[in-house]
């Protein structure tokens, strides 16, 4: 309870509590557009339960995850070793590693399983053959309610190692941490709607999207090869891509006004 208190009236604690909260919105944005794409594939009708249970898994898995703060700590000692190293850059640390801990394997693991995913995705969209993708609205249904709900869980366990990592790294108040990762997880489950609907109502959002988790995937797998990307270069490009798909989205509906009038 003390700690509680400290989170919302010391100056130190309720700026992190800020600068975690707005971190972790960040880092949800990757799980929830996954979610949505996903989603976006079973009956209309089942959609928002399987959201709702996708970002709730995400929050439970936090919560877990955040119990449990010593071994996640742990998960970052290396495991084993191959011996091999890139160059030195010109902070005298090497450009790439193979010393891998736990998190590393978790990490790569998830990066692969993220580019599969997007890159069939992204296939099934360009092949004038495929059928019964996410742009096939009328289609049959191209996936289960179970196998949704699978995958979703196995990249909920990525994103929140990758988040709780976040929090540990940011500050040591446990408190802190969830409240920040409660915050963060109820403004998914606030967005996951108009976003889901949102991609749905403009295909070609859903190609951005599947390209997001590509850069999203190869991110994580140089990062468990010890390339640490910063962040906000990512995010960076991200919201720049998002502007111009609006943009292109005002253009064509400016187009098809025109067109009527």
């Amino acid at each position: 309870m003390d700690s509680l208190i400290v989170a919302f009236t010391d100056p130190t604690a309720l700026a992190a509590l800020i600068a975690l909260v707005v971190m972790e919105v960040v880092l949800g944005i990757d799980n929830l557009v996954f979610i949505s794409i996903l989603t976006n594939k079973l009956p209309e009708a089942q959609r928002p339960k399987a959201r709702r249970i996708g970002i709730g898994l995400a929050l439970a898995m936090r919560l877990v995850l955040l119990s449990m703060i010593a071994w996640i700590v742990s998960l970052t000692q290396p495991v084993f070793d191959l011996g091999v190293n890139g160059p030195l850059d010109m902070h005298g640390a090497p450009t790439f590693e193979t010393e891998f801990s736990w998190r590393d394997m978790i990490l790569i693991a998830g990066g692969l399983f993220l580019i599969w995913k997007a890159t069939k995705e992204i296939h099934h969209n360009v092949d004038p053959h495929g059928g019964n993708d996410v742009l096939d609205k009328k289609g049959a249904v191209a996936m289960s309610f179970g196998s949704a709900i699978a995958q979703i869980i196995l990249l909920d366990m990525i994103f929140s190692l990758d988040s709780i990592l976040t929090a540990v790294g940011m500050t040591d108040n446990l408190a802190v941490m969830y409240i920040a990762v409660i915050v963060a997880v109820t403004v998914m489950l606030i967005a996951a709607d108009p976003l889901a609907n949102f991609i749905a109502r403009n295909p070609t959002v859903v190609m951005l999207a599947l390209g997001f988790l590509l850069m999203i995937g190869a991110v994580l797998i140089a990062d468990g090869f010890g390339v640490h990307v910063p962040k906000g270069y990512i995010y960076a490009a991200m919201a720049f891509s998002t502007l111009v798909e609006v943009l292109n989205i005002f253009a064509r509906r400016a187009k098809l006004r025109k067109g009527e009038g």
